[in-house]
């Protein structure tokens, strides 16, 4: 069998190192979307202007189009906006002339879910579910020192709980979740609209684990401790998946 690094004329590394940089770039279908749009916007974009068009926190937006500039796919430049007058430049990301990132159809994003699913499948539900909730937690963590950046001691500086929960709402969202922070009957929620699991979270409803630990982890590093639960789940057949607190 011809490999694909011999057919594109790469070496295994090198080709392995391009699909890497490209998963990371563009395995966020959100991502994905912003550059498109940002590639059919001749003059460039803000990030005030990708928030606005997809509906994301402006940090968030500005997340994505930083991973895509560190990818080189995006190119930056520090400048006013037409019309705006003698105002604070602002940074315009414009898709990069020589960029083709979607060179390789890679579909990272199928096969990981199928292999977590699978693997989830061959655990006993309780440790599935524990082990799905850790990774989660871990990634939220992350997700939330990414976001919102970290104090010299490697933490986060904490906000209000409510700040916190909209802050890990655009997360999700960025994410995939179309997720939106609410409150009813004096409780707080989060509602994802959508789950980017997909099939393999109705197979294996136990993924859902991986959700919870998400919340768990950006508000860990946000705002402190909290013991959110699932309410309802769109793999279980509900319209929205609901974590309250």
């Amino acid at each position: 069998m011809t490999s694909a690094a011999a057919t594109s004329g790469m070496t295994p590394g090198a080709f392995s190192a391009q699909v890497t940089a490209i998963t990371s770039a563009f395995g966020d279908p959100t991502r994905r979307s912003i550059y498109l749009y940002t590639r059919e916007s001749g003059n460039g974009v803000t990030a005030a202007q990708v928030a606005e068009h997809f509906g994301l926190h402006p940090n968030v937006a500005r997340h994505h189009l930083d991973k895509l500039a560190a990818g080189g796919y995006v190119e930056v430049a520090v400048e006013r906006s037409e019309g705006g007058g003698a105002g604070r430049p602002s940074k315009h990301y414009r898709a990069a002339a020589d960029a083709e990132p979607l060179e390789f159809p890679v579909r990272s994003d199928d096969l990981v879910l199928t292999l977590l699913g699978r693997s989830l499948a061959m655990l006993p539900r309780e440790q599935a579910e524990i082990m799905a909730e850790e990774v989660g937690i871990e990634y939220g963590r992350t997700m939330a020192l990414a976001l919102q950046g970290a104090s010299p001691d490697g933490e986060v500086v904490q906000r209000s709980f409510r700040s916190a929960l909209h802050t890990v709402a655009d997360a999700l969202t960025a994410h995939g979740f179309a997720a939106h922070a609410d409150q009813r009957n004096n409780q707080l929620r989060i509602i994802n609209n959508h789950c980017p699991f997909g099939d393999v979270a109705i197979d294996n409803p136990v993924i859902c684990a991986v959700d919870r630990g998400m919340v768990k982890g950006m508000l860990k590093a946000l705002y402190g401790d909290t013991d959110p639960s699932i309410e309802t789940s769109i793999p279980l057949g509900d319209q929205y998946c609901v974590t309250s607190f």
